[in-house]
């Protein structure tokens, strides 16, 4: 299964997907590289900006992407 298949069968099963949650679930460590890859064969997502707090309790943003149908 390529990368992309693995995000998008990820974004079936769940509403959006993260940087951090793509690293320790699927393995892949390019989100938005992959996203854009999908963008050019024509799929759609929304990008939500989130924000959040690391370990060490810091805050810090990040981008939640979802499918759009």
């Amino acid at each position: 299964m390529t990368q992309t298949e693995m995000i998008l069968k990820y974004l079936e099963e769940n509403d959006d997907i993260s940087a951090y949650e793509a690293v320790i679930e699927l393995g892949i460590t390019q989100l938005s590289a992959r996203i854009c890859d999908l963008q050019k064969d024509g799929y759609k997502f929304s990008k939500t900006p989130t924000k959040g707090r690391n370990r060490y309790g810091e805050k810090v943003r990040f981008i939640r992407y979802g499918r759009l149908s």
